[in-house]
């Protein structure tokens, strides 16, 4: 069994460590030794595990150990990856056993990448590191996911559609084919989106239309 931490203890922190016992119970793979989060006194404990401090402690770890980021917020993700400076410390993917996949050969994940249940990819799909698809989501042929972008759950995303880094994706959104999302955008819950959306801008509606932009 290879230990593996959770960084992160919030709601998703507890939904990401109930993926690890999935994919225990269908083949055993994973020591699960605790959470870590700097917002969450060290020793508490949270569904069953114990928070075993924040990063620092993470960057005190002296045996090689897998950390899943479980922060749904790209930017603070990025962030946060950027303050781990343990080489004892890797980042693995962790797929839920009943995500259908078209052809794994021609789907790649990146460092980090969390797939949690009721996933749908189809074929020659590339996710970055540290890319979140919550629960029930659809990804379509040809498409590309950017680094740390968090999808939230039952997403659907069509063919050849292009995420950039950092994308934040709201429950239930719709991206139609061959679209472009630029870098760090925001797409509100629910949305429909039909024509491409520029880097940093916060899109809501049906069709989505950008309301703001941000730094």
């Amino acid at each position: 069994m290879k230990r593996i931490a959770v960084f992160g203890a919030g709601g998703f922190g507890k939904e990401v460590a109930m993926l690890i016992e999935h994919i225990n119970a269908s083949a055993p793979e994973w020591d699960l030794i605790g959470f870590f989060d700097d917002g969450v006194p060290m020793g508490s404990v949270v569904n069953g595990y114990t928070c075993l401090g924040g990063i620092a402690e993470v960057n005190n770890l002296r045996e090689r150990t897998g950390m899943v980021l479980a922060v749904g917020n790209p930017v603070i993700k990025k962030s946060i990856e950027g303050q781990m400076h343990n080489p004892k410390v890797y980042y693995p993917v962790l797929v839920h056993p009943n995500v259908q996949m078209g052809d794994r050969k021609y789907i790649t994940f990146g460092e980090g990448c969390i797939i949690t249940a009721g996933n749908i990819l189809t074929v020659n799909i590339s996710l970055g590191k540290h890319v979140i698809l919550n629960l029930a989501c659809t990804v379509g042929h040809d498409a590309y996911l950017g680094d740390y972008s968090s999808v939230m759950p039952g997403v659907n995303i069509s063919g050849g559609v292009n995420i950039g880094e950092g994308v934040y994706i709201g429950t239930g959104a719709k991206i139609i084919n061959h679209l472009e999302i630029g870098k760090r955008a925001i797409v509100g819950a629910g949305a429909v989106v039909i024509k491409s959306l520029p880097a940093y801008c916060t899109a809501v509606g049906v069709p989505a239309q950008p309301i703001k932009f941000h730094a």
